[in-house]
Order: structure tokens, then sequence, then C-alpha cells
């Protein structure tokens, strides 16, 4: 049987995921009384709760004899470690842009290094049923941008497909017959190359992204090269610098079978499998014959461009909703993703009880925070860091520039710019979008971008849609002011008292709820000054023999600010920490006692002197 394989690559929300749902359906994967979940790809909680894909997962449907290997790939930037990975696995990508939308920034991005690659692309205009489509418009950006990333003459003779996923259709014209997506299928057999594979009949795969299984341990997905693979197979793997990392036996041979993974008893070159049984062996490692002794060449990925700080969790309420707690549990697991995941960078600090975790971006750490907690790990978590360079020949600080796409209504315009231009962004291009929406594109210091997305919601009253992606390192830009608001402090440890809350509103609003568990160095609510105040939320009323009006015993609270853990990690200042457990997000001071927060105080001025 012949094999093709693809990618698809997009921004955020595109339609990728719905499309290959449509793929699998029409191409007989599932039964016709199949009860199949919508987006059945994101198979991930986390990726169903926020509508977006985090893992890049593999899939195939088999098209008049043959076997086409379909990878749905994350289309938001913080994840583009697993697409930069992705496309050496494949002979072939789909670009499918939204036809209201147009060309993003990640569509920007991940085409760039197909274009690399070599890749020819497919494009595929999609949602050509909304309303408010413009495909001539779209299809013209996408063009601009081949030519812009160096596309060759072979890459920009490319074939469009108009579509909708969700209808499950597409079509060569924007008025040609909109029945299913057979011109798709052919299209991919006809423009995608079969896979080149190696004369060598020695067993060569390079791995490309890597699993943990409760049964199978560590599970190796890569496309092979060149020879076949059988089970209980003894084979090596090597490190990019031709060294041997470790000899072990092929426990299982798993190949992709729509979306269920099954053993095989023989996979040939050109496929994409999952094997199992090493124990070392890690993303970018050869997998190969004993007789192997060079690597194939791995793809660098960009580096991280912010960090975090992990420590163990040592406030009051620590170890009373997760069983992880210990320091040596959090390394293990924080080491495991660094293995798995390439865009990830762990390190131990001089203290040996907290790491500093460097990624991509804010929605990429968030991600990893989030799926530690579900997983019963408490955390103490710092603000995110900008991770700066040096020019090699001149020695300037050089610091991480993103290019931020804004589509907002006319009226916030003004209020938008004004507020990145104070974040020391500079304004690219301005032109209208339709809709009475502008585009805005800028040029903004990752810095200045920490914590903005939930003031830009604000501002443009949640209709304004941002898209941010890290553009090059350039030269420092300067101070940018931080939070301009003090915090509340609770200064003993018990239930927060509905009274005492009361009291305190005139102070600022509220992060928690009557009754909630408190202690010393928690921050509960934002001052309306520019000053730290330590308050007591366990106040009662005072209780006397005389007799009082009812309308004086109803205490009506303003309801609390609730935080989501991406908005917590960006409100905390540098001597501030979240506290994160499975059923907890707090606010702390990361020195709890007054004394000790005043110290630490005197010895940063006096550094700063």
């Amino acid at each position: 049987m012949q094999i093709r394989n693809i990618a698809i690559i997009a921004h955020v929300d595109h339609g990728k995921t719905t499309l290959v749902d449509a793929l699998l359906k029409q191409s007989g994967t599932f039964r016709a009384n199949e009860k199949v979940a919508d987006c059945a790809m994101d198979s991930n909680e986390l990726e169903r709760e926020r509508g977006i894909t985090i893992l890049a997962k593999c899939t195939s449907i088999v098209w008049k004899d043959t076997r086409i290997n379909i990878v749905d790939t994350p289309g938001h930037a913080d994840f583009g470690g697993e697409v930069e990975r992705i496309l050496s696995m494949v002979d072939g990508v789909l670009v499918l842009v939204d036809s209201a939308e147009g060309v993003l920034p990640q569509t920007k991005f991940v085409t760039g290094k197909a274009l690399r690659l070599g890749l020819r692309p497919i494009v595929l205009v999609n949602k050509i049923d909304r309303p408010d489509a413009r495909p001539n418009e779209v299809l013209t950006e996408i063009f601009d941008l081949f030519v812009a990333l160096g596309a060759s003459d072979e890459q920009l003779d490319f074939p469009t497909l108009y579509a909708s996923g969700r209808q499950g259709w597409a079509s060569f014209s924007l008025d040609g017959e909109r029945k299913d997506l057979s011109p798709l299928y052919d299209l991919v057999l006809s423009h995608v190359p079969a896979p080149t594979i190696e004369p060598s009949e020695q067993f060569r795969m390079l791995v490309t992204t890597l699993e943990y299984d409760a049964f199978l341990g560590r599970v190796l997905t890569g496309r092979i090269l060149s020879g076949a693979v059988h089970p209980n197979t003894t084979l090596k793997a090597i490190g990019q610098g031709n060294a041997e990392v470790e000899q072990a036996r092929v426990t299982k041979v798993l190949a992709f079978r729509g979306l269920e993974r099954t053993g095989v008893q023989t996979a040939e070159a050109g496929d994409i499998v999952a094997l199992s049984g090493f124990k070392t062996a890690t993303v970018a490692d050869t997998i190969g014959d004993l007789t192997v002794t060079e690597s194939i060449h791995a793809n660098p990925v960009d580096p991280p461009t912010l960090a975090v700080t992990f420590s163990v969790n040592d406030s009051p309420l620590a170890g009373q909703e997760g069983d992880k707690v210990q320091s040596r549990v959090i390394r293990a697991r924080l080491l495991r993703e660094s293995e798995g995941n390439v865009a990830i960078r762990v390190r131990e600090n001089e203290d040996g009880d907290s790491y500093e975790v460097a990624g991509r971006g804010e929605l990429q750490l968030g991600v990893l925070i989030e799926t530690m907690r579900r997983e019963g790990y408490e955390l103490s978590v710092s603000r995110p860091r900008v991770l700066f360079q040096s020019d090699p020949q001149t020695g300037q600080r050089l610091e991480p520039v993103e290019e931020v796409v804004i589509d907002v209504d006319e009226a916030y315009q003004g209020t938008v710019v004004d507020k990145l231009s104070q974040r020391r962004a500079e304004l690219q291009e301005m032109r209208p979008a339709g809709a009475g929406k502008t585009r805005l594109v800028f040029l903004a210091p990752t810095r200045g971008l920490i914590g903005y997305h939930g003031e830009f919601l604000t501002d443009t009253r949640g209709t304004g849609v941002m898209n941010r992606i890290f553009h090059n390192y350039g030269a420092h830009r300067g101070p940018i002011a931080g939070r301009r608001a003090g915090v509340l402090i609770s200064n003993a440890q018990g239930n927060a008292v509905a009274y005492a809350m009361f009291n305190l509103e005139a102070r600022g609003p509220m992060f928690i709820d009557p009754g909630m568990a408190v202690y010393e160095g928690m921050i509960i609510g934002e001052h309306t000054r520019d000053n730290d105040l330590e308050v007591n939320v366990l106040k009662g009323k005072q209780l006397t023999n005389i007799r009082t009006h009812t309308h004086d015993e109803n205490i009506r609270l303003t309801p609390p600010r609730k935080m989501t853990l991406e908005q917590a990690i960006t409100y905390v200042e540098e001597d501030e920490l979240v506290e994160v457990t499975p059923k907890s997000i707090r606010l702390r001071k990361r020195y709890l006692d007054a004394n000790a927060r005043k110290r630490f105080r005197r010895e940063a001025e006096a550094a700063k002197a």
C-alpha cells in the first residue's frame, strides 16, 4: 500500500481539528452508527475545555488504496515546538486559512518553517460559508505571504481549494460543486509526493515525539527513514553527537489506524510509527539497527523566551489538597516534561528546592502548571520573567520582541495604541479589517505584554482579538512600568469574616469569599492606592445586649474578583508568588512574615542605590 504523510498547519481556531473530523468520517474510518465526539482529535481534557490543540496528534485514513497519515498540529505560538518537530515527519503541508480572518501570525510562523524545509503547500481557504468571507482577498494575502517568506517558484505554484470543514465539503472553485471532501483526498494523492526512502536496508528512525504510557512506558514516535522494524528486535538509540545512548528490545510496534494506535508485526520505511521498550532514548535521538553509527540530523528548536520559578508550597495551608508536595517529586515531574517537550527547559536553582522552567509563553507555562495541579501537585510559582541575550559582537543586551496583530473596533483603537505605546510597542501597520474593525500590527517587547491580555479585553469590552508570535531578539527598550496598584495582605491566620470584609471594601476589590481560609502574608485583595496594606480580615462584629435594626445585620458584599491561573501568574510582582493546589489558586507574598518583607524591601532598595 502506498503512503502519503501530510501535516495540517494554521492559526488558532481556523478549523484544523474540525476538518480532520470530517476527513475521518467521510473516509469510512468510523462506522455509520458509531458515536464520535466533536473535535475527536482533541482528546486531552484541557484541549476540550480551552478549544485549542496543545499536543500534535497523528491519525490515518485509507483512500483509493493509499494510506494518508495526517498530523493535526497546534495552532498556538506557545506550542510551536510541537509544530517544528512534526514537519520533519511529513512530505507535504495543508495550509488552512480562515476565509474572513485571513493570514495571522501563527500561519506565518509555521508556513515559513515548512517552506524552508522545501515542502510544497496545498492551500485551503476554510469557512467559506461565513457571511463575512472574503476568499479572493485572503488568497492574495497568502500569495504575498509566500513571496515574503522566500518561497520557490515551485512552492508558489500551489493548488487551492475552497471548503467548509464543518459542513464537510471542498471545491476547486467558489461556485463549484459543494458535495464532499473528495477533491481534497484526490489532491493530496496527486500533489504530495510519496515518502523519500533511503536505499539502505538498515532500520533508521528519528524520534520526533515522546510520551508515557502506564503499561508500555516510554513511547517514541517518528517516521521510518529506511529499513523495516519488527517487535522483539534489539535496536540502539544514538544521540545528536553520534554517541550511543542505549540498546533495547522493541516490545511493541504501534501504527496509527484511524484514531487508534494498534500493534503491527512489521512497519516499513515511509510510515509513521511508535515504538516502546526504550528507557532513556528521547526526542531528537536516532533509533536504528546495531550496525548504525551516525545519527539523523534534527532541526534546532527556537529558544524559550520566558521563565518562571517552581518551588515547594511552604504556606500554612500546604498539603491539605494535594498529595505531591515534595521537592524531589516536583523535580522528577518537571524533568519528565522537559524530555518530551523540547520547547521546555528545566534548570535546578542553587537552593536545591526551586526550579527555573523556561518556555515559549504564558499559555504554554500555564498549561503545564494546570496539568500538574490536576495530577495532585502543590506548587509555588513566581511571576514570569523575560530571558535576555547578549549580542556576541557588541555585548549589547537583547530582549525578545513579538509581532502583535490586533483586530479591534474603531472606537477602541486609540486606547489600544496608547496602552501598547506605554509598554514600548511600536506600531507597524494600521488598516481597515472590515465590519467596522481596524487591524493593528505592533512590534512589542515580551516584557511589555506580560499581563496585558486581561487589560486589553477590559479596554475593548471583550470585542478585541489579539494574536502574538515571537519575532526576534532586539535591543533592550528601557524600563516598563509594572502594576500600579498595591495589594491587601492578611495579617493573621483563620477564616475570613463577612463583617470584616464589608468594612474593608472601601480599601479595594477583594479576591476571596467569606469563610475562606487565609493566613498571614496571603494577598486577599487589591489596594486602591499604590502601596501594600496589611489588614485584619478575621475581625467579627462585637456582640452587645443592645437590640439593632434588622437592616444593620444584612451585609451585602461585592462579588470577589476571581482570577484564572494565567491571570494570577501575570498579576503578581517580583516579591509575590502564586500558590497552586488541586482545588485553589491563592496569591501570597514571597515572605509571609511582615518583618521579613521589610528586610527584603530594604535590601532591594540598597541594591538599586
